[in-house]
This record gives C-alpha cells, sequence and structure tokens, in this order.
C-alpha cells in the first residue's frame, strides 16, 4: 500500500514540476499577447518596481485582465485658496480629476495629489496633503496589532506568572527577554528601565513591520521601514531622547572635549565635529535602516522581474527556463529578507541603546 502511493506520487511529481516551470511563461504569453493585439501600452518594468515600493492612496489587493481591485483610503489635502477637502481616493484612481485635484502622471510629482491651476488648466502645484495612505494604514494596523497582542500577553501573565509559555507567545517572550537583558541593560548601563520601553517598542515597531512588509497581499505589502519618511521618525526620537537625557558630562564632551586648547579657540574645531557627530548618528540610523529595508524589496521585484525580461528577449521557452531560476532565487532572498528584517530591528535597537547609553555618561565612568 505505501509502495502504491510513493508510484503515484512519483507520478505526479513531475507533472506538478511541468506547470510550475511553464506557468509563468504561460501567463507572460496571454497577458502580452492581449496587450499587443489590444493595441495598449507596452509593461514598463521601472514603473511596476516603483509601484511597488512608493506609496499609494489605495491599498492594492489584486488586478485581473480588465479591472484592479483595491480598498480606497481617505485623501486629506488643504487647498491654499480654497480650504479643506476631504474625499476618497476612488474618486481620483482612474486619472479622474475631482475638486480640482488629481494624481499627477509625470514628474516632479507623479503619483502624488497635485491641484489645478484654476488660471491654466495644465499647470499644477502641491496642496498641504494629510492623507491617510497606504504605509499610515500599514503603522496603523501594525500598532494596534502590536497593543492587542502584548496587552494580551500581559494579561496573562498576571494571572500565571510561572506558567510556561510556547509557540508564537514563546517566541516573543524570548525576544523580549533577549533586547532586555543582552541589548538594552548593557547599552543603557543603569538607566536602562527609564528607556526600555522606548526601545522595546522601537525594536517590535521595525520587526513586525518588516516581516509584514514582506507579505505579498493584503494586509501586508507596504513598504513601511522602507520609506525614509517613517525611519526619519524612528531616528528623531532617538536623536531626541539621547540628547534631552542627557548628562552635564555629555554636553561637556560636546561643547568642551578634552583635546589640546589650540583645537577649541579661537576656531571650536572639535565642538563643531562633536556637534555634527550627534547628527550623524541619526542621520545613520535613519538611512541605514531605509536603504536596506527598500534594496530587499527591490531585489526580488527585479528578480520576479527577469521573466518579463527575457520574455521579450527570447520568447516563452527562455522564460520558462529563467522562470525557474528566478522563482528559486526570489525564495532565497525571501528567506533572506527574513533574516534581514530581524537584523535591521536588533541593530537600530543596539545603536539607539549605544547612544542613549553614551549621554548617560558620568564622570566617575
Amino acid at each position: 500500500m505505501l509502495e502504491s502511493k510513493f508510484k503515484r506520487h512519483n507520478i505526479f511529481r513531475p507533472l506538478i514540476f511541468l506547470l510550475l516551470f511553464f506557468l509563468p511563461a504561460i501567463c507572460i504569453q496571454a497577458n502580452t499577447g492581449s496587450t499587443e493585439a489590444d493595441g495598449e501600452k507596452p509593461i514598463v518594468l521601472k514603473d511596476i518596481i516603483f509601484s511597488h515600493v512608493t506609496d499609494a492612496y489605495d491599498w492594492h489587493l489584486f488586478s485581473t485582465s480588465d479591472h484592479h481591485y483595491s480598498i480606497p483610503l481617505p485623501i486629506i489635502v488643504k487647498s491654499a485658496d480654497r480650504g479643506w477637502f476631504i474625499f476618497s481616493s476612488s474618486k481620483v484612481s482612474h486619472g479622474d480629476t475631482y475638486q480640482g485635484f488629481r494624481l499627477a502622471t509625470d514628474d516632479p510629482y507623479k503619483g502624488k495629489l497635485v491641484e489645478i491651476s484654476t488660471a491654466n488648466a495644465t499647470e499644477y502645484h502641491r496642496p498641504l496633503d494629510l492623507s491617510f495612505t497606504k504605509t499610515a494604514a500599514e503603522i496603523a494596523l501594525t500598532s494596534i496589532a502590536l497593543v492587542l497582542l502584548l496587552l494580551s500577553m500581559a494579561k496573562s501573565y498576571k494571572k500565571d506568572s510561572l506558567k510556561s509559555r510556547r509557540g508564537f507567545v514563546g517566541t516573543i517572550e524570548m525576544l523580549i527577554i533577549y533586547i532586555y537583558d543582552d541589548v538594552i541593560k548593557p547599552c543603557v548601563g543603569p538607566d536602562y528601565k527609564k528607556f526600555a520601553p522606548y526601545l522595546l517598542t522601537a525594536f517590535f515597531f521595525i520587526f513586525f513591520n518588516n516581516l509584514l512588509g514582506l507579505v505579498p497581499f493584503f494586509p501586508g505589502g507596504a513598504n513601511v521601514t522602507g520609506n525614509i519618511s517613517v525611519t526619519f521618525v524612528l531616528a528623531f526620537c532617538t536623536f531626541s531622547i539621547t540628547n534631552l537625557m542627557g548628562t552635564k558630562e555629555y554636553y561637556k564632551e560636546i561643547f568642551w572635549p578634552d583635546v589640546p586648547l589650540w583645537l577649541k579657540v579661537p576656531i571650536p574645531v572639535m565642538p563643531f565635529i562633536e556637534v555634527l557627530g550627534a547628527f550623524t548618528k541619526a542621520f545613520a540610523l535613519m538611512i541605514r535602516l531605509f536603504a536596506n529595508m527598500l534594496a530587499g524589496h527591490m531585489i526580488l521585484l527585479v528578480l520576479t522581474s527577469l521573466i518579463f525580461v527575457f520574455y521579450a528577449i527570447g520568447g516563452p521557452l527562455v522564460a520558462s527556463g529563467v522562470s525557474l531560476v528566478s522563482i528559486l532565487f526570489s525564495i532565497f532572498m525571501l528567506v533572506i529578507d527574513v533574516l534581514v528584517s530581524f537584523i535591521q530591528a536588533y541593530v537600530f535597537t543596539m545603536l539607539s541603546s549605544i547612544f542613549i547609553g553614551m549621554a548617560r555618561v558620568h564622570h566617575s565612568h
């Protein structure tokens, strides 16, 4: 009986392999064939890649041959002359103009909401845009999920603190203990309890958004930590805590460091370098997280796009061969990106802990 099942499994294995091997080329043939026959615009890979890593006014779900399905999000803008406007992104999602607003189709505001000039219909400018975009929606969902998860864990520990936890809850507990004991305590120093809530929040916020960004369908897909505005806010929080909570010894090392006098007066060379260093630390935090996460998303998209490129060069047969290699490399890079998601959250938390610990330095140390 087992032998017969094994034989049936061996019969279906080549069929499954052939299906996976040729399916991408078949799909490409169907899509590109209809495009050429209908006289539509050719697929531009640059637009596809950047549309997936940039922010959007709606949350794309899936597409068919003739329609895109997405969740519209609220657009909130302030016109310089007409005041505030609040409306659904579905009003402008198909190139339509609504209340004098539309999505720009060319640089420098491509993909952004612009206001058309009342004097000249060909001129437009950017209004004050406070829209609830895809990135903001992802942040809200992640924040709510984290709060509910951690509060439920705290309630469980309050009932029975000695009970052993396994599975997902046990993994979260292990991460909390690891970051708290091995990163925050040794890096911050004696005042670690004061800064642990922020550092743990930053770690889990970055880690969960990194992981959710790798999920290609709702509620994932938003490139939150690959958005420089998000990493700027995170770095600014660390910069503010570091400098607002700094001790007198920390500021003495910045404005009057222990170096020869001629490096401080009459030209404050070293104080200038130290002040610049305080800003470059935050800048490095911002750029490191942004660049690494953006690069991971773009590599996955480029590997997938190779199928389209080689189809245009050599046809369906070449695309079929490349599709197998592309899928295997994409799976490999996806596994690497899961590891990178943890590493980047860890590095940001560790460096923030080090910077805060350096600002809490005392004379005896």
